[in-house]
């Protein structure tokens, strides 16, 4: 069975960037017909008005979803609790916010907490790291019958397009698929920020009029396949999606992709790391029109000398992530852009024998900012030992409808199923009124 691997994409080839990515949403192996003319009529299509937020009342236009991979501890972040014997060598410092605290691997972070809802209420059920971040980017738990689409591509479909050339949705790192939407609105994967998308010029040989009679040869030896397919919704979503890739493979707006153009200062800013890089790239993307951005930091999964792993990846969120937004706010772009941090769940306040914290779903932490997000304010508390919910429980589910509120979708519109069934973005969750 395919199974895609982010670190590959800097040996692909432009052919193989296209079909990886068609199988890595499909898992089949058709190429499309007529690339001429089916490119030229897909232009016509991206050239049509999509549905935008900018007629959404002020909503955010676009959303950068930094997913801590892996359970982040909301003891040693954003919900400290400094009276408690299960605090741990991790030290509260004060916020910008009057009597809240961050863990002391977050001083960037705290100077700006009046740009940050936090919420410190979120809980599940779910314990396990894969069914856990399922749910928090689709609002339901995995089931044999179905595949959920991840919020990137509910945005999309929800949204539509900005650029005309430029992906709606693009992951660093990894992230949850498209589902029943199909290939049409899957995120396009990025690996590593560093590279971009690679491969991505033809050889001097190969001008576009001979790639488009190549791809119309391969598809020649697709016609028997095809008359068996009909019109099977994957089998066109496949072609849809290498029609996006060629345009995309095209555009003179690749170099969004290229995070060398940026300066020495501006790279140091966001860090020398995976995650420091991937959120500059987040930054280019969102400038030149993508619409949503994933990338992920990980692992938080510190069940091993905690304390020791937190000074490392706690000091690269907290560089990145409070750099991405003051880099947002100062091109203006921050009113206009919804950061989310989140993670699947948070990590038990108990210190285990290997001076760790195990999984923990009662309690968590997550972060809002940017767009319509009232900043500055707690939403929820937990308890004296950050073990369970004490006010106002956020649930995977409503922390989505919230987002979906933020960015001007309809949390509770529903979309069907190939099978007819009707989900929604929030699933049954409900918004936070009070943070947009």
């Amino acid at each position: 069975m395919f199974q895609f691997d982010p670190s590959r994409l800097d040996d692909l080839s432009r052919r193989q960037l296209m079909a990886d990515m068609a199988k890595y949403c499909l898992g089949v192996t058709v190429l499309p017909a007529g690339f001429a003319a089916a490119l030229e009529a897909a232009d016509k299509k991206a050239a049509a008005p999509a549905k935008s937020a900018s007629s959404s009342g002020g909503k955010a236009k676009h959303l950068i979803y930094l997913y801590m991979q892996g359970a982040m501890s909301q003891l040693d972040t954003f919900d400290p609790k400094p009276k408690s014997k299960v605090q741990g060598d991790t030290k509260p410092i004060q916020t910008k916010i009057s009597g809240v605290q961050f863990g002391e691997k977050l001083p960037e972070l705290a100077k700006i907490a009046d740009k940050l809802a936090v919420i410190r209420s979120m809980n599940t059920t779910t314990a396990a790291h894969e069914p856990a971040r399922y749910l928090m980017s689709t609002s339901y738990k995995p089931i044999a019958t179905t595949r959920h689409p991840g919020l990137g591509s509910w945005v999309h479909k929800m949204l539509g397009r900005i650029h005309k050339e430029l992906p709606v949705a693009v992951q660093v790192g990894g992230g949850i698929g498209p589902g029943y939407l199909g290939a049409e609105f899957a995120p396009v994967p990025v690996g590593d920020p560093t590279l971009g998308l690679q491969n991505t010029k033809s050889p001097a040989y190969l001008n576009d009029s001979a790639f488009d009679k190549r791809m119309d040869l391969s598809h020649a030896f697709d016609n028997d396949f095809r008359k068996l397919a009909g019109k099977n919704r994957k089998v066109n979503g496949y072609d849809d999606l290498y029609k996006d890739a060629i345009h995309l493979l095209r555009s003179e707006d690749l170099k969004a992709f290229d995070i060398s153009k940026e300066s020495d200062d501006a790279k140091k800013a966001y860090g020398d790391t995976r995650f420091g890089r991937g959120c500059l790239l987040a930054r280019r993307l969102v400038e030149n029109g993508v619409r949503y951005v994933e990338v992920s930091l990980g692992t938080w999964d510190h069940h091993v000398d905690l304390w020791t792993k937190m000074g490392t990846i706690g000091s690269d969120l907290d560089k990145a992530a409070s750099n991405l937004i003051a880099d947002l706010s100062s091109r203006g772009l921050l009113k206009d852009t919804l950061v989310v941090i989140g993670t699947e769940f948070g990590r038990r306040p108990e210190i285990n024998q290997n001076s760790g914290r195990d999984h923990h779903p009662a309690a968590y932490s997550c972060v809002l900012a940017g767009g319509p997000i009232k900043g500055g304010q707690v939403w929820g508390a937990s308890d004296a030992d950050a073990f369970r919910v004490e006010s106002d429980g956020v649930t995977p589910e409503d922390f989505n409808a919230t987002i979906a509120v933020a960015m001007g979708i309809p949390h509770d519109k529903e979309i069907h199923s190939p099978d007819g069934r009707p989900f929604t973005l929030g699933n049954k969750g409900k918004p936070i009124s009070k943070l947009v």
